[in-house]
């Protein structure tokens, strides 16, 4: 018996007339082709990640788990995480004030722009940092894998309260 998040999933690409299939193995098929065991809990960890629609917390996914298994450690959830991260299936991006956030690779690359002042993101196109990884390579010979990126800094917002503030003393 395969679980919903076992299934393959089938990606639709290309326009409308031209549509292209592509099917990838789930997270859990990638895990058990490469040798892992499939308990319950990495079951139900990989079954939260897949069915966020957004980034997940390690902290939101042990919510998760340990509402359908009692039993389970939040240490299971990190090795988990971190087992998933080193295979190349999820990515790891700091979103501020150690607000660590996962999102599985197949889903695509992303980056964000992070307020550290009220928190809000936003989120930036991947072709923003082109420029940036063409002159590391050229200038650094470094191939820089910018696969998904959490920037902190201000927002608009926040940097014209700032501004006001230091103007007002």
């Amino acid at each position: 018996m395969r679980f919903p998040w076992q299934q393959k999933q089938t990606i639709y690409t290309g326009t409308h007339d031209h549509a292209i299939v592509e099917t990838r193995p789930s997270m859990s098929d990638e895990l058990s082709h490469q040798g892992y065991r499939m308990t319950p809990q990495r079951l139900l960890i990989v079954s939260a990640i897949e069915s966020s629609e957004n980034h997940i917390s390690a902290e939101d996914i042990y919510a998760q788990v340990v509402a359908k298994y009692p039993n389970v450690n939040v240490s299971t959830v990190y090795r988990t995480l971190e087992l998933l991260e080193q295979l190349g299936l999820v990515t790891k991006t700091e979103m501020g004030v150690g607000r660590i956030m996962y999102h599985p690779l197949e889903k695509g690359h992303h980056h964000h722009l992070v307020c550290r002042e009220c928190g809000n993101v936003i989120d930036l196109d991947e072709s923003a940092l082109t420029p940036l990884k063409e002159i590391l390579l050229k200038d650094y010979q470094f191939i820089a894998d910018l696969r998904h990126l959490g920037i902190l800094g201000l927002c608009a917002n926040c940097k014209q309260k700032s501004q006001v503030k230091s103007e007002n003393g």
